[in-house]
């Protein structure tokens, strides 16, 4: 007789171990708003112990939903503000890569905190999906350029569940 044993890892184990997750919300999450985001990337020069690198400082883009309207910004937190006044910031639970090394990846972030009472009061998480671009680039950050900013364009849906 042939026994198959199957291993299952909890969540928790492949987000602290830095795997690959997937990025869908709970089955008890849903949709509220899909929008667009359209901006940059922030990245700065830094002296690291292994070398000068790109490390990320925040994003800077517009959301704006499917009829093109703007609906929204996305900056430093991470931080989702409608123009309702509601915000979100979230933080990581769980991030893959792009389906393209060059596109910054995909994730699902988890509410810490909100502002305001407007549409987006009530996000519990955010997913950042179909992205393009927004990748440091491998040049231009060395001894003589540390300090300096580079802002790397993108592109992504993001959406916002409720439970």
């Amino acid at each position: 007789m042939i026994y198959q044993i199957i291993l299952v890892a909890p969540a928790a184990l492949l987000f602290s171990a830095g795997a690959l997750a997937d990025t869908s919300p709970p089955a008890s999450a849903h949709l509220i708003q899909e929008v667009y985001a359209g901006g940059v990337q922030v990245y700065s020069c830094e002296a690291r112990e292994q070398g000068p690198a790109w490390i990320f400082k925040s994003p800077e883009a517009s959301l704006a939903n499917a009829q093109g309207q703007v609906v929204g910004t996305h900056f430093a937190g991470p931080t989702w503000k409608n123009i309702d006044g509601s915000q979100v910031v979230g933080e990581v639970i769980a991030k893959e890569n792009a389906p393209k090394a060059e596109d910054i990846p995909w994730l699902l972030l988890k509410a810490k905190s909100h502002e305001g009472s407007g549409a987006w009061s009530q996000v519990a998480f955010v997913r950042r999906t179909a992205t393009s671009g927004g990748v440091a680039s491998k040049d231009g950050c060395d001894a003589e350029h540390i300090g300096q900013q580079l802002r790397a364009p993108y592109k992504a849906t993001y959406q916002f569940f409720a439970e």
